[in-house]
């Protein structure tokens, strides 16, 4: 079947729809704020971009693991519906700004709002998509429709700066959140059961970092994460240095080198589906992350413009054959219950990993040069690359022989597989808060890190 044959699904064909909407508007302000930015700031225009980075991938860090907190107490189209008219109300106040501290401000807001929306709609789509098979080309699509905005976004924006001034552009991506929180509002979501009864709110918003750390193929995925992060901080911020400044290329070259990663990465996403039917997904990714590896450490070789775009090529593919697989990964390590709150660390700890790199890659190109810098984060990647292979077990499967042992305790619970034991008529409806024993007990079932199984068994 094809790989939009997702699209058939009436709820997942709107919630595309709202997210290709708001990648479009988001990929406006991009080249909105730059140009804003160089009317505030002129020459320090790349300086006041550099710390609006950096202060988003601070929110995504620190604001992400909150919302995987309150999502599960909250019905997820109201959260979303809001999220976006939110990011709505910010983007409509940029044409406004007068003041580049003003900038810091709105971008670190926000990201705050995408820190929420993203986790809390990645962790709806399996509850949309429950076949694999569907759901690993959803992923596909999601992966498809960055890359799309990547690619066509900044066309669009030049097209319409020619007839337009940029203020227009920010109103055009409000217009867009709202386009797509009406979408998000057309649908009805599945419910879910509030199971966090008499949980601290602390311990949510670490459980899923907690979960994530326990697992061991997702302590694979981290060590991926820091693979894409290495590559794509070199691609993103010494691309324009190494076209214009080392090879004196024009500037329309830039655009093209970054169009060849978004092409490779497009490729891989479109022949994925296909793939992971017969390779694992440890296979997958960790090919994706040695190529990766290899093709930034080639660059140290300081290839012309031709070699340059093949590179870029390769790790568009190597980015997607990580990426992709992910959030399927996601799925399989976690109970419906916790996925916000995975889908949530993910985000946060992945974008830690941009926030190492993306400085990083900037201060090696100009102290070690555009070569030293290739050959630092080469390694950087490589290394991870190794390290997600001895972390990422061979033998990696869903159900596992484990031990539990006797205890007594007091939780709110509902009568499943761990809790069948006697009542006395006082305990009221499920779920219930009472003390009472689990006998000792080794049985195999499909395994993750939840409430009654808090770590990994060997």
């Amino acid at each position: 079947m094809s790989i939009f044959s997702p699209l058939s699904i009436y709820t997942y064909k709107r919630l595309f729809s709202a997210q290709i909407i708001a990648l479009a508007g988001t990929g406006l302000t991009t080249v909105a704020l730059a140009l804003l930015a160089h009317d505030l700031a002129g020459g320090n225009a790349g300086q006041v971009l550099g710390i609006a980075l950096a202060l988003k991938m601070i929110a995504y860090v620190l604001i992400a693991p909150l919302f995987g907190a309150v999502a599960q107490k909250l019905p997820r189209r109201s959260l979303l519906v809001t999220l976006d008219i939110l990011r709505a109300c910010v983007v409509a106040v940029l044409p406004f700004v007068t003041e580049v501290w003003q900038i810091y401000v709105l971008v670190f807001v926000l990201n705050v709002f995408s820190a929420g929306f993203t986790p809390v709609f990645q962790a709806t789509i399996p509850d949309i998509v429950t076949d694999q098979a569907e759901y690993t080309k959803a992923l596909s699509l999601s992966r498809l429709a960055y890359d799309l905005e990547n690619l066509l976004s900044p066309m669009l924006a030049a097209a319409l700066i020619a007839i337009l001034t940029f203020d227009v552009l920010f109103l055009m991506n409000g217009l867009a959140f709202i386009l797509s929180a009406s979408l998000v509002l057309s649908v009805t979501l599945p419910g879910r059961k509030d199971e966090s009864h008499g949980e601290l709110f602390w311990t949510r918003v670490t459980k899923g970092t907690r979960i994530y750390l326990k697992t061991p193929r997702l302590k694979g995925l981290l060590a991926l994460s820091m693979v894409v992060s290495s590559a794509g901080a070199m691609q993103i911020v010494n691309t324009v240095v190494y076209v214009q400044s080392y090879l004196g290329l024009a500037e329309e070259w830039v655009a093209i080198a970054f169009a060849a990663a978004g092409g490779g990465s497009m490729a891989a996403a479109l022949t994925l589906p296909g793939i992971l039917r017969r390779v694992a997904p440890r296979s997958c990714m960790l090919s994706g992350g040695f190529l990766l590896s290899v093709s930034v450490l080639a660059g140290s070789a300081m290839p012309g413009i031709n070699s340059l775009i093949l590179l870029w090529f390769l790790m568009g593919i190597g980015m997607s054959m990580i990426l992709t697989p992910a959030g399927r990964l996601l799925t399989q390590s976690s109970r419906e219950k916790d996925r916000p709150a995975l889908f949530a660390a993910q985000f946060s700890l992945s974008h830690a990993c941009w926030l190492i790199t993306y400085p990083l890659a900037g201060w090696l190109g100009v102290q070690l040069g555009l070569m030293g810098a290739f050959i630092a984060l080469g390694s950087i990647a490589l290394v991870s690359a190794v390290v997600a292979t001895s972390l990422w077990p061979r033998r990696d499967p869903d159900y596992l022989e484990h031990t539990h042992r006797a205890t007594t305790h007091d939780h709110y619970h509902y009568h499943d597989e761990h809790h069948q034991h006697e009542h006395e008529g006082w305990e009221g409806p499920e779920p219930h808060r009472h003390t009472h024993r689990h006998l000792h007990n080794i049985h195999e079932h499909d395994f993750v890190i939840d409430d009654h199984h808090t770590y990994w068994p060997k």
